[in-house]
């Protein structure tokens, strides 16, 4: 058994880094009332961990390939558990946003260190083995976080869904040391011109997103970071085309299937995952129900991932895999359909659901595991690394976008409905139970009126949730098929293919 222990270590690091993902959300309607947090508040403790994340995955792989893999992976374990650990101390949501945002680059710095660290540890089909226990482990963090957030949350408080990362990041760190080798150093050229461009890039757009729901489309600050979003993803752009050892090559993209796996990517963290926040939002400010209780209704997505990950995703691989992740992201998006057909009217309930994000799983169970070993599979073997990298990237800022895009959406579909029905005030309305106070305007409102004012807060609320699901479908569907087109056999080159396209005045070291 003992030789397995490094694949403990390291499956230790990455289901904390992506259990957190997810696992604030259950969390967010305590946390709105306990720190008295705006809804933009909100959006930002869920954003901001996953936006770093994102913006500095490649980055610091190439920095890690200087200093040495497991040196890097003890880094990215200690500065999270330093991170959760101001997190859970946090006394307002500025130092708690701050925290999260730390504690993504502690997260960024363990993520970019896996795929080296299970190739160092293990060869032949030991290594083989290895990887399907981390894909099952991955596919799966991100269901299983709003339950051990709920049960946290309600039975200790939302403190602990951070300050329970400690003890797994302590017996993670120690397990380094005695099971880890150091691996071999390069002198991996950096790209800070090009981490620097994608992070302003990453963060203007998603604070444009966020920013639009109080201040609307037309703020001019919401425009300026929309502009100053695009200028950044040109420079970015125009960076990678020109540097010696570009961060991301670009070259890359020509090939199908690797580009059909960042779709993938991108599209399954935002349509499996970002509307299950205001999901989350929904079943406890409005219906009610505990945050245990909410946090079990995405128990069926958390089952059918990880039945369908160790039983028919298995057997999707090879020739194979542009079914298990084309037909696997397209039912995410028919997941997020049901869901919304279902969703109607004031009465409606958790039930509502079910259905729906039992198919989400089954699709994450299908597409989730696969992506990275697909990617890996179509491009140099010197580009592995950056190529996992990049789909690990795609996943981390389709979800920060999704919950900025999709939180905006939530948001704006209350506000219109309250309008509709001449709601006073519909515009700050809006952004309370939007942002899980829906008791403070209930509480707010005329005796005489609260029952008229509790069925427009479930009414306009289910609305907003449907709209979310909705698009959140609609992008899954598509996505799907041109993830799938683009990842058949027969549009694939060969490795050596991709090579060819290659400069071959590049040598672009693994990341």
């Amino acid at each position: 058994m003992r030789k397995w222990l490094p694949l403990t270590t390291i499956c230790i690091g990455t289901l904390m880094l992506l259990v957190d993902v997810t696992i604030v959300n259950v969390a967010l309607p305590d946390m709105a009332v306990n720190l008295h947090t705006s809804f933009s508040s909100l959006q930002w403790v869920v954003d901001i961990y996953a936006l770093v994340l994102a913006a500095f995955l490649l980055g610091i792989g190439s920095f890690a390939d200087r200093v040495g893999h497991r040196s890097m992976y003890v880094a990215g374990l200690s500065l999270f558990a330093i991170a959760s650990a101001a997190s859970g101390f946090a006394n307002d949501a500025t130092v708690l946003i701050v925290a999260r945002g730390v504690q993504g680059l502690g997260g960024a710095a363990m993520f970019a260190t896996t795929f080296a660290l299970l190739n160092s540890s293990y060869t032949g089909r030991d290594r083989g083995t290895a990887y399907g226990v981390w894909g099952a482990v991955s596919g799966a963090a991100a269901a299983i976080g709003p339950i051990a957030g709920g049960l946290l949350t309600e039975h200790l408080s939302w403190r602990w869904i951070f300050f329970v990362n400690l003890p797994f990041a302590i017996a993670a760190i120690a397990l380094c040391f005695l099971v880890l080798g150091t691996g071999s150093r390069h002198r991996a050229p950096l790209d800070p011109v090009g981490m620097v461009t994608f992070t302003v890039f990453a963060a203007a757009l998603t604070y444009g997103l966020i920013r639009s729901n109080e201040a609307g489309w037309g703020d001019g600050v919401v425009l300026a970071s929309f502009a100053g979003s695009l200028v950044m993803l040109v420079a970015f752009l125009a960076c990678e085309s020109r540097v010696e050892h570009p961060m991301f090559d670009l070259a890359l993209l020509r090939n199908r299937v690797f580009a059909g796996c960042l779709i993938a990517g991108f599209v399954l963290s935002a349509a499996a995952f970002a509307y299950l926040t205001y999901a989350s939002i929904w079943l406890q400010s409005v219906r009610d129900m505990s945050p245990v209780e909410a946090g079990l209704v995405t128990l069926p997505l958390a089952v059918a991932a990880f039945v369908t990950s160790a039983t028919v995703g298995r057997l999707l691989h090879g020739d194979r895999s542009w079914l298990a992740i084309g037909l696997g992201i397209g039912l995410t998006g028919l997941g997020g359909l049901v869901v919304a057909a279902q969703l109607s009217g004031a009465d409606v309930t958790w039930t509502a659901l079910i259905a729906g994000l039992t198919v989400t799983g089954v699709g994450t169970g299908l597409a989730a595991p696969t992506l990275s070993s697909t990617a890996m599979s179509v491009v140099p073997l010197e580009r592995g690394g950056m190529a996992a990298g990049a789909v690990n990237t795609a996943r981390q800022l389709g979800f920060a976008l999704g919950i900025a895009a999709l939180g905006t959406l939530f948001a704006a579909r209350i506000q219109s409905s309250l309008t509709a029905h001449s709601f006073p005030r519909a515009s700050d309305a809006s952004n309370e139970i939007a942002g899980g106070q829906a008791h403070a305007v209930l509480a707010q409102a005329p005796i005489d009126a609260r029952a008229t004012t509790e069925h427009l807060i479930h009414l306009t609320s289910v609305d907003g949730l449907q709209l979310t699901a909705l698009v959140a479908g609609v992008l899954g569907v598509v996505g799907g098929l041109v993830a799938g087109a683009l990842i058949r056999p027969a549009a694939r080159p060969s490795a050596q293919e991709v090579a060819d396209d290659v400069s071959p005045t590049r040598h672009t070291l693994p990341v």
